[in-house]
């Protein structure tokens, strides 16, 4: 992988590996966007753990790339439609077409010390992966109990779709530590603003 991999900003606290997935959408904090090439891709799939750390992704290329952002896209579109009581069947077509492949075939090998650890049974392919991450979202869109917690973040400048598992499911953000914390410093520095004047 190339050098750099670890100026990408990934946050992986939306819920599930399919609304991740739909994170990368959102412009980094430098204001690029994520997943535009096949370096950013391998490692965003092994940071997801989509495939397990140290799997070559040799055949990662711009080919996958465009896939990834294809379904991305349906993700995202059909996930918002649910927030908001819409359908969007074209994003419902194109996600079950996709999770009717096989997700990859995964191992238990030994690790160096012994332990058992994950393995790809064969090399990554990309309609494999494509499939796991498809059928993380159908999975996702058919539990009443999960579609339930589906939100959209109240960030000022933040579209990330999250699943809210907490207690009440009262949160309002993607992130405490990130929107909040934006929420809570811009609320500070209005109330500084207003204590000035």
């Amino acid at each position: 992988m190339a050098a750099g991999m670890s100026s990408y900003e990934w946050r992986f606290d939306s819920g599930r590996i399919c609304l991740d997935l739909v994170a990368t959408e959102e412009p980094t904090a430098k204001g690029h966007s994520q997943l535009t090439d096949a370096d950013q891709l391998a490692h965003w799939l092994t940071a997801s753990g989509l495939v397990p750390a140290g799997t070559a992704l040799t055949g990662v290329d711009a080919r996958w790339v465009g896939r990834f952002a294809e379904l991305r896209d349906s993700v995202g579109q059909l996930v918002r439609a649910e927030i908001d009581g819409r359908q969007a069947p074209q994003a419902l077509e194109r996600i079950n077409e996709l999770a009717a492949g096989a997700p990859p075939g995964i191992r238990a090998v030994r690790d160096t010390g012994g332990a058992l650890v994950r393995a790809l049974s064969a090399a990554p392919a990309c309609e494999a992966l494509l499939a796991a991450v498809a059928r993380d979202a159908v999975e996702l869109l058919t539990d009443p109990e999960a579609g339930a917690g589906l939100r959209e973040c109240e960030g000022d400048s933040c579209r990330r779709v999250y699943l809210d598992t907490s207690r009440g499911r009262r949160r309002r953000w993607c992130s405490s530590e990130v929107c909040g914390n934006r929420e809570r410093v811009a609320r500070h520095r209005r109330r500084a603003a207003l204590a000035r004047t």
